[in-house]
């Protein structure tokens, strides 16, 4: 783990993860029901575009330069059920 809950003036990253040559950008969507649609749903495109922001600016400021940039999405329901997608955006 590289960072958790980093922020700087344009939101949050909820984490950043990496190994040698990749950096990985995870989004964390909690929701105690689906009735509104799942985790990975509320990654809308204007929140793909934040977080997509948010990475240029860590990058900027870190010591890392990776050669892969990846961007997940984890999605917890209920605290029990955790879906995992890699690569979602």
């Amino acid at each position: 783990m590289l960072a958790r809950n980093w922020r700087c003036r344009f939101g949050e990253l909820d984490l950043v993860l990496g190994r040698p040559g990749l950096v990985v950008f995870c989004e964390v969507k909690t929701r105690t029901n689906a009735f509104f649609g799942g985790g990975v749903d509320a990654v809308t495109p204007a929140k793909q575009a934040r977080v997509r922001r948010l990475a240029a600016e860590w990058l900027s400021v870190t010591a890392h330069h990776p050669t892969e940039v990846r961007f997940d999405v984890v999605a917890v329901l209920r605290g029990v059920d955790v879906e995992v997608v890699e690569g979602a955006f």
